[in-house]
């Protein structure tokens, strides 16, 4: 019986783990770049490929970063960060516009309550795109989704 105890405690873990997708300390590395001075060849040398890329008057890349941790030893899980870069390259190749979103920015995330007829913009896609990842926010397992799915 002791030696199943020891067992079970050496292979028992007490370190808390963090799940980190994305870019690596995108705050830190959005300082780097520069309104009509960053080309493309840079933002990729500083944060890698975007993990969107979408393309209407200029090209609109989003980068991510989100870092998941347990909070305690029975395996519950916060979100911890939650960093969303939008850039706009303007047709010389040139960063034009620059849009940083952080966990509380998103909490303070408005969206309009009308409906609106189908227009494809940038505006609708990063709109879009926000709106999925307050979604995940505010259920980051999915839990809400599958209980929604069982009840049907």
């Amino acid at each position: 019986m002791l030696i199943s105890i020891f067992f079970f405690f050496s292979n028992c873990s007490f370190k808390l783990v963090d799940d980190h997708h994305g870019v690596y300390f995108l705050e830190k590395k959005k300082e780097k770049i520069q309104l009509n001075s960053t080309n493309r060849n840079d933002l990729l040398s500083i944060l890698g490929e975007p993990s969107t890329k979408s393309s209407f008057d200029n090209d609109v890349w989003i980068y991510i970063e989100r870092k998941i941790t347990n909070t305690h030893f029975f395996g519950k899980k916060e979100l911890i960060v939650n960093n969303v870069l939008v850039v706009e390259i303007d047709n010389r190749g040139l960063l034009s516009k620059m849009d940083f979103y952080n966990l509380n920015d998103m909490k303070e995330i408005r969206f309009d309550k009308k409906n609106t007829e189908a227009n494809y913009s940038k505006r609708n896609f990063v709109y879009s795109f926000l709106s999925s990842m307050r979604q995940k926010i505010n259920d980051p397992l999915g839990v809400r989704k599958k209980r929604r799915e069982e009840g049907n």
